[in-house]
Order: structure tokens, then C-alpha cells, then sequence
């Protein structure tokens, strides 16, 4: 089974690079993952006996963001300059997260797996749904028996929600996902709020079928939806303040008592695992790792120098010998950060569509992920909707005005023939 990691030491420890030669890295010109993730390299996609595999999600009519980010290969203006070299990521995304220009992108709607990064939208879906971070939780056993990265709860702590937000972002716990999980509903709940999250976003290529970012059937994501996804939890306040935080003291807990000798586990200070933030990258604002067999590594963040806030995505890579995978995401932001601000090959969808754009947005399966909503950005949407409305006013107004005509010229008439 493939486990969701926080990737730290994967990413930054050298004798645990997996060493594979610049020149393995994917070629994607030709839009292999234009509706699938690539192939898994282990068990955890196969559906229990008895369960379908989800179908692939339909591919928009239009593409979202423009069409130039239909193309599966590098997409960038020359007059950016070069895009950085050893990049091993199959895919990877820079924008102006501010303006929502997007500067360079590889296969930015190829369909990759998401692995933790996938909590950036639980996180999102966590406070949309306004849960009171104060709220006291009470951890159970399914919970800190979750695969995987892990804060560390047992029985007898004293959590808050907050407790849990920020450990899930801070180092990626897939015990504070189940927690959360358990808080918005349960997992079918859940895993329907964030799908319907994403297609309010118009995140089209995603659909989350775990919270925590563990592999299973169906889950897949794009470098352009999780800038889009990124990009909106920025927009909220707490996700902004608790992304940023290099360490967060996480309590402890008492001795089990169905663990003979057991000792007791005192709160600690857990650590980013976003090295950029840890290392005090200029202008880091935080970000999200994500690593499993199968997904491999991926990371989403964002940092400002200047008046200029960049943020990038990389996606199925890996750390070579000797290119580790920050400094391929430094690479990417320093590029963003030289790029001439005129310079867009596409655009960041901002906001969230209208009810009148977004009819199907809403599955009706818990796993199912956004229904096929227009794939163009929300000014499109809302503009088509209110230049329709101002013709009806206007054709009203006419017709008004000859109904007034008409009855002038008749209480005339009919004046005269009485007079």
C-alpha cells in the first residue's frame, strides 16, 4: 500500500534522494494523462470486490484558464527567458498569484495524483464550513491508527480543531485528516464537500477520493487545480496564518493504560515540512509537500519579494542524485519572480461561479468529483449572464415607452371625438 509522507526527508535528505538521471524525466508532449493519472505501481487504486472504478472525468469543452493551456508540453512566452533546466517533475505550474497570470506551465491539465497536497482543499472545505477551531475533539483509536504521516494524538489529549488544522498542514497528519473528516460528517460526507468545493473553483480535473491524499481509485488533480485551490485557501486569513508557521507546539498525551509500561508522550514542537519555509527561503508564505509511490513527489506554495507573490506547483518528480526537488522549486519561483509582468500564457480563474453557472456543480456521489461545469473563467460566466439580463431590461423599456405612446395618441383621438 502506498503511504502519504510529508516528504521531508525524501525531498532533502541525500541518502534518501531516489537517484534516477535527468533525462528519465517525463515527456508529455503527447497528452498521456489527459484523462488518467499514470499507471500505479502498487495495489492501493484496486477497488475492493464488488466496487467499480470510478470513470475518468469528463474533460471540459473549453479549457479552463485559456486555450493555451490545452497544450500538454512546456507552455511559456520567450520573452521570459528560459525555463529553469533539471526539472524532473512531469508537470510543474508558475503564476502571479495576485493577478492570476499564469507565467509558464508543463502539462498544466494533465491528471496526476495529488497525495497530500490534497489537504490544501480539506483545509479550505474545513473553513468554508465555518467548524469553531476551539471546539474540543476527542481522538479515537481508527484515528491515530491512520497509514502514514501522523501528529502524534492518543487517548486521554486535549485537542482543539485547530490542533488538528494545523497539524494538517504543518506536517501533513493523516491522523488530523481523519479527525477533520469525522467533524464535517465522515469520510462520504467529507469527501463530497471537498469535491464540490473543487468544482466551485472550476477545478475540473480533480476529484478527492480520500482526505488525506492516500492513493485510491479515482483520486486525481492538475497543477492548474491546485494553484486554483491554493490560491483560494490564501484568500482565507487562518489558512494563510497557520500555512506560515515554521513550527506549532502540538500536545501530548497520557500513558495509555492498555500499553503495559507505556511512558508518557509530552506535547512537542513539530516542524514544517515545507523546507523553503524552515530554511527562510526570501519571502516564503508556505506551502504544501505530498509524496507516495504512486503519486511521487509533489508540492504546492507561494512566496512575495517585492510587490509580486509567486506561486508554484510541481507534480510526479522526484530528487535526483544530485538535483534535490526545493531547489527545483526555488528554480520555479525565482523564474516566476524574473519573468516580465506582462508576460501570461494563461489565466487563474478567480472566484466562484454563480448559481447560474454552476447547476451541476453539486455530485450527487461522495467520490464522484465536480460534475462538468462551463470551463471558462467566472468573468465569462457572469458577463454572458448580465449582458442577457440588460437586453430583456432594455426590450422592456421599449415596450413600455410604446405602450405610453400609444395611449397618448389614443386619449387624443378620443378626446377629439368628443369635443
Amino acid at each position: 500500500m502506498a503511504t502519504a509522507v510529508c516528504a521531508v526527508a525524501l525531498m532533502l535528505t541525500p541518502g534518501a534522494a531516489v537517484a534516477i538521471p535527468a533525462a528519465a524525466t517525463p515527456v508529455t508532449d503527447g497528452c498521456p494523462h489527459r484523462l488518467v493519472p499514470p499507471p500505479a505501481v502498487d495495489t492501493s487504486e484496486v477497488v475492493a470486490p464488488g466496487s467499480t472504478t470510478p470513470s475518468a472525468l469528463p474533460v471540459p469543452a473549453q479549457t479552463v484558464g485559456g486555450e493555451k493551456l490545452a497544450a500538454c508540453g512546456v507552455i511559456t512566452d520567450p520573452a521570459a527567458g528560459p525555463v529553469p533546466d533539471r526539472l524532473t517533475s512531469a508537470a510543474w505550474l508558475v503564476a502571479d498569484m495576485d493577478t492570476g497570470a499564469v507565467i509558464a506551465a508543463k502539462d498544466p491539465h494533465g491528471r496526476y495524483r495529488p497525495a497530500s497536497t490534497i489537504k490544501t482543499l480539506l483545509a479550505l472545505t474545513v473553513l468554508d464550513n465555518g467548524l469553531p477551531l476551539d471546539r474540543a475533539v476527542v481522538p479515537t483509536a481508527e484515528d491515530w491508527g491512520q497509514e502514514g504521516d501522523a501528529c502524534g494524538m492518543g487517548p486521554g489529549g486535549r485537542y482543539t480543531l485547530r490542533d488538528m488544522l494545523t497539524g494538517l498542514l504543518v506536517v501533513s497528519g493523516n491522523d488530523c485528516a481523519h479527525v477533520l473528516a469525522r467533524e464535517l460528517g465522515g469520510v462520504p460526507a467529507t469527501l463530497a464537500k471537498m469535491n464540490a468545493t473543487a468544482a466551485q473553483l472550476h477545478a475540473l480535473d480533480t476529484r478527492a477520493t480520500t482526505p488525506s491524499g492516500l492513493d485510491a481509485a479515482g483520486m486525481s488533480t492538475s497543477p492548474y487545480d491546485l494553484a486554483l485551490i491554493f490560491r483560494a485557501a490564501m484568500g482565507n486569513p487562518t489558512f494563510r496564518e497557520i500555512i506560515a508557521k515554521p513550527t506549532y507546539h502540538f500536545p501530548g498525551y497520557p500513558p495509555r493504560r492498555d500499553v503495559p509500561g507505556d511512558p508518557d508522550h509530552p506535547g512537542y514542537d513539530m516542524q514544517t515540512s515545507d523546507q523553503l519555509l524552515l530554511n527562510g527561503y526570501p519571502g516564503m508564505l508556505g506551502g504544501k509537500t505530498g509524496y507516495t509511490d504512486d503519486a511521487l513527489k509533489t508540492f504546492v506554495g507561494a512566496a512575495r519579494q517585492g510587490n509580486r507573490t509567486v506561486l508554484i506547483v510541481q507534480m510526479y518528480g522526484l530528487s535526483t542524485s544530485d538535483d534535490n526537488y526545493w531547489t527545483q522549486a526555488q528554480s520555479l519561483l525565482e523564474y516566476g519572480f524574473h519573468a516580465p509582468s506582462a508576460i501570461r500564457v494563461g489565466d487563474l480563474v478567480s472566484g466562484r461561479p454563480t448559481s447560474q453557472s454552476t447547476t451541476e456543480s453539486r455530485p450527487t456521489d461522495p467520490a464522484s468529483g465536480p460534475a462538468t461545469v462551463p470551463g471558462s473563467p467566472r468573468a465569462a460566466s457572469t458577463s454572458d449572464h448580465g449582458s442577457t439580463m440588460s437586453k430583456r431590461i432594455l426590450i422592456g423599456l421599449v415596450a413600455a415607452l410604446i405602450v405610453v405612446i400609444l395611449l397618448a395618441v389614443a386619449t387624443r383621438f378620443l378626446g377629439r371625438r368628443r369635443s
